[in-house]
């Protein structure tokens, strides 16, 4: 008789797994036990369980295998509805999301299957997503991403008309504006006020390129950011492509881990996994140096 015992622990969900001769005898998670969700810690009760099942005793172990450091760690949500969800309130909170799902776009801009996206009512979001994610000048601008049956409450734009490729650009409404917005301001300052409701995606002459979502076209996206609506009201988010300035957008799964770790985003998305960066093993705040110096700029 062979047995094993492998033994998962301190970074989430802790289990034992008991193996006598190539067949599981027993299995449990910690949680179980302890009563506390997604418990970490040494998985002393699993352990005890296994071995209770198999009528063994420590001593009688041949191996035990021990699960460490791995490479991530995410959160696995198979819900549709509660992982779009997941990701609204992510944005609510002012988080940086990297969006990945689907097969790879063609185009002049991503829209939605390689996009890092962001809460466009922020005041800070535009300044800390082109110089802590993107690694360029502060005054860049971003696009909005607007719900098409609202584009016309937020931009002078018709009832849901469509622009679903991001190359139409219109005024923001002007009752979206904020009075008085960038008045008195010359250059670069002009960027610290406030201009409407929605400031992180209005230019400083108040247009924005406009791209409309729906769900025939944007499945995923679209129910992100109706779970949005629904926390905030609010129809509109950033959207940019899922890549550095120099760097060409990404692909695969490698090619978005990398940026995510590279640059200092707070959420990836990967279908339906959720990784945080501050779950991350070696996670750190980043500067620009180490990861643009792999591209030319721009």
């Amino acid at each position: 008789m062979t047995a094993i015992l492998g033994i998962s622990a301190f970074y989430h969900d802790s289990a034992a797994a008991l193996l006598i001769d190539g067949e599981i005898v027993a299995a449990a998670q910690e949680e179980r036990f302890t009563r506390i969700k997604h418990d970490f810690n040494f998985p002393v009760e699993a352990i005890a369980y296994c071995l209770q099942e198999a009528g063994l005793e420590p001593e009688d172990l041949d191996y035990v295998g021990f699960c460490d450091k791995p490479f991530l760690k995410f959160e696995r949500i198979d819900d549709e509805e509660e992982l779009c969800r997941r990701i609204a309130e992510l944005i609510v909170d002012e988080k940086v999301v990297g969006l990945m799902q689907g097969r790879m776009e063609f185009g002049p801009r991503a829209l939605g299957c390689r996009s890092i996206i962001g809460d466009a009512r922020s005041t800070k979001m535009q300044s800390v997503m082109n110089l802590k994610i993107k690694f360029r000048e502060s005054f860049r601008p971003f696009a909005p991403i607007v719900l098409r049956e609202r584009v016309a409450e937020y931009f002078e734009m018709r009832d849901e008309e469509d622009s679903p490729y991001m190359l139409l650009v219109a005024p923001v409404r002007k009752d979206k504006r904020i009075d008085g917005g960038g008045d008195g301001f010359e250059g670069l300052d002009k960027l610290k006020t406030v201009r409407s409701e929605v400031p992180a995606i209005t230019h400083v002459d108040s247009s924005a390129r406009v791209q409309t979502v729906d769900k025939e076209r944007h499945g995923r996206l679209y129910h992100i950011m109706k779970a949005f609506e629904a926390l905030t009201d609010c129809p509109v988010l950033i959207n940019t492509s899922f890549n550095v300035r120099g760097e060409p957008i990404v692909c695969s799964p490698q090619h978005a881990y990398r940026c995510f770790m590279g640059t200092n985003m707070d959420v990836l998305v990967l279908e339906n996994y959720i990784l945080l960066k501050t779950e991350q093993p070696s996670a750190a705040e980043v500067t620009n140096e180490d990861y643009l110096a792999q591209f030319k700029l721009d």
